[in-house]
């Protein structure tokens, strides 16, 4: 096999952005077999604009046609678990957008469908392939920083006005999008903490609803996690602030990383600190140290590069970038922090089943207590790039 059939289940601006990049073979191994969406005058205009492409209603027909080899799942979130569950079934290759989904219970299902299946299944965490994260990533597993003990993430650019929430019912609903900034915005920040820092094991969260916008869901998130080891992690999002920061700082008992303006600065210790701490005899003395920085020019557009890791693991078996498996850490960690918040008690993970049914039952009252909610996006103008939704500001 030298290239792979793909399928697209819905067609929005992220979808349509896949749609266009493969149609005009930009992506190494992947060629359109099939399109789909809900919204009736999305597949006339799709029809149009693809006549040699067929174009579905349902995304299930779609995966049982036999005319694609895999799908892209870019719905909305809550139906993610149920189109992956489907194709893998179905013995259909499947890459799914992100969040993994809303519910842990339910991205459980999924990945209990992916054990049983021999399909590839991967997730849409581009930011894995920034040369900077890249870097950080061979840092510490390299040993670099030593023992980990402690990450901050400051990512408080990521602004939105009003308008931007006005622009669709869906937009920052429990029923549309199942929460707010860190389930819209930030599920990319939670991602990267716990793929170079490590899943913890307790979080205790604030997560302030409609705090600088007419919303419902949370517009404003702080998160403190413990870890066995003794380490610590604070996570800061909001959609209030500008101009806003984004600064990511992890340190070690050998060093310490910090993220920030597009470098990265590495600094490393000659001893370790604890070794250091314990043998010095003066008072105010500190560990000597060699810092290193690290800039990466225009590297290529992420969401491409995990299409085609997608398609080499599809045809060459060559592992994933992002295993679909593990979209189910970054949602444990948001679960864990709605129901922290909403509780205000710290919850352990892993999430036990009674507190995933917990969760599950007070995201459901507070689906039920939205005064208002249309189930399909409306007003989203689909654009053939990729939007630069990833706003750093480094």
């Amino acid at each position: 096999m030298k290239s792979i059939r793909v399928g697209i289940i819905g067609v929005g601006n992220i979808g349509y952005a896949h749609c266009s990049c493969i149609k005009n073979a930009k992506i190494k191994g992947m060629t359109l077999g099939a399109l789909c969406d809900v919204d009736g005058e999305k597949r006339r205009r799709l029809a149009a604009e693809f006549p040699d492409i067929k174009v579905f209603e349902d995304g299930d027909e779609l995966i049982k046609s036999g005319l694609v080899d895999a799908v892209i799942v870019a719905t909305p979130h809550y139906f993610h678990p149920h189109y992956v569950i489907s194709a893998l079934k179905n013995g259909v290759h499947v890459l799914s957008e992100k969040p993994a989904g809303v519910n842990v219970s339910e991205v459980l299902k999924m990945n209990e469908a992916a054990a049983k299946s021999d399909c590839v299944f991967g997730i849409m965490f581009n930011q894995r392939t920034d040369p900077l994260f890249q870097k950080a990533k061979e840092i510490i597993s390299g040993g670099g920083i030593g023992a980990p003990k402690r990450l901050v993430w400051i990512v408080t650019n990521w602004y939105r006005t009003q308008s931007y929430y006005d622009s669709g019912s869906w937009r920052a609903t429990w029923n549309g999008e199942g929460g707010g900034v860190l389930i819209n915005q930030a599920p990319h920040n939670i991602d990267l903490w716990q793929w170079l820092f490590g899943m913890p094991s307790k979080v205790t969260a604030f997560c302030r609803e409609g705090l600088y916008h007419n919303i419902g869901v949370e517009d404003d998130a702080t998160i403190y996690a413990e870890y066995d080891n003794g380490a610590s992690a604070v996570f800061i999002t909001t959609t209030g602030e500008a101009p806003g920061t984004n600064r990511l700082e992890i340190s070690g008992d050998r060093g310490r990383i910090i993220l920030e303006k597009n470098e990265l600065r590495y600094t490393k210790l000659d001893v370790p600190e604890r070794e250091f701490c314990f043998a010095e005899k003066g008072a105010a003395a500190t560990p000597a140290a060699n810092e290193f920085l690290y800039k990466f020019d225009n590297p290529r557009d992420g969401h491409e590069l995990i299409l085609e890791d997608f398609a080499s693991a599809v045809i060459n078996g060559t592992p994933l970038i992002a295993p679909g498996v593990e979209g189910i850490n970054e949602l444990s960690i948001t679960n864990a922090a709605f129901l922290s918040s909403w509780t205000g008690k710290p919850v352990t993970l892993p999430l036990s089943q009674e507190a995933m049914t917990c969760f599950d039952s007070m995201l459901e009252e507070k689906k039920a207590a939205e005064k208002s909610f249309k189930n399909s996006p409306e007003g989203e103008t689909a654009k053939p790039g990729y939007i630069k939704r990833w706003s750093v500001s480094w």
